[in-house]
């Protein structure tokens, strides 16, 4: 009875797991998916500084976030969190960090240099796999090792077609890989942590306002509309994206950011006429070859093996 009582619960432990990582695996598809659309929304604001379109993020998130958080017990979880100086300390360096890789993102979307952005989001899962590998102590497989040096290969040959550029990359590839990391392990929920962080940026971005010699409307009428969906268009697949992370192994996670650089990659080449380079062409294939690679052994780890039959 013991033993069937402990195979009960070594079952219903496994259920569970396996139904958190699927509910994972949509977040975290959802929100690359999102994010990598992200650029045709900054074009569309291209005349307008990438300061301001980063303020107007912080500031029209609150009050779509405030409306989240009235449900349920939103408010009272935000309250506890700023009271814990260890989370507060955490979702400080988050805060900081988002808000520099926003910045950094959008200056480059605005000025053509999507592709560089790209490459950055290309280096992030890289970045996501070791920082789970050595900082979460998650095991990775043979495979996972040999497409992870795939894609190593693939965006070294990136780096190397677009060195000018690179800072741009390695910056947003730095900063939000260790802002997921950071959302893995703080004690609180998506959407609480991201209410937080937009509360400890909505400062800067008042400050801003204030200092600017011109009216915080001041484009035209579409311009204007797009601004204020701001808020909805940034918090979204961020809400996604922690959710994501709390559900999935981070180095998995990282595997699954290649959607959004990729879909990047084919606006800015597609629809926006960025250069296309022989180096992007190598990259490109190596990338989603080590994709292929990652996912097969993920298959493999999660299906059942099959009992042996007696000799």
């Amino acid at each position: 009875m013991v033993r069937e009582h402990e195979r009960r619960v070594r079952h219903r432990s496994r259920r569970r797991s396996k139904r958190r990582a699927r509910q994972g695996f949509v977040f975290g598809a959802a929100a690359y998916t999102l994010w990598g659309v992200l650029p045709i929304y900054f074009k569309a604001l291209a005349n307008i500084p990438p300061v301001d379109i980063v303020a107007h993020r912080v500031l029209w998130s609150v009050p779509f976030l405030a409306l989240l958080s009235v449900t349920g017990k939103g408010l009272t979880k935000v309250a506890g969190a700023m009271k814990r100086r260890r989370t507060m300390g955490i979702l400080m360096l988050t805060a900081l960090l988002i808000g520099f890789n926003w910045l950094l993102y959008v200056y480059a979307v605005t000025t053509g240099r999507i592709l560089a952005a790209s490459f950055g989001y290309y280096l992030n899962p890289l970045a996501n796999v070791l920082l789970g590998y050595f900082v979460l102590s998650e095991r990775l497989t043979r495979l996972q090792w040999t497409a992870v040096g795939i894609a190593a290969a693939g965006i070294a040959v990136l780096a190397a077609g677009a060195f000018t550029s690179l800072w741009i990359s390695l910056a947003l590839c730095i900063s939000f890989a260790l802002y997921g990391l950071l959302r893995k392990v703080v004690r609180t929920d998506a959407t609480t942590g991201l209410m937080v962080e937009t509360l400890i940026l909505l400062p800067f971005a008042c400050a801003w306002f204030a200092a600017s010699n011109h009216p915080i409307f001041g484009g035209s009428d579409t311009e204007n509309g797009l601004l204020l969906l701001a808020g909805v268009v940034s918090t979204t697949p961020l809400l996604l994206f922690t959710r994501a992370a709390r559900k999935l192994d981070y180095s998995t996670l990282g595997m699954l950011q290649f959607i959004a650089p990729t879909l990047q990659f084919l606006i800015a080449v597609l629809l926006y006429g960025e250069r296309f380079t022989w180096a992007h062409a190598v990259a490109f294939a190596a990338i989603w070859t080590a994709l292929a690679l990652y996912i097969t052994a993920m298959v493999r780890a999660a299906s059942p093996r099959l009992p042996q039959a007696p000799e």
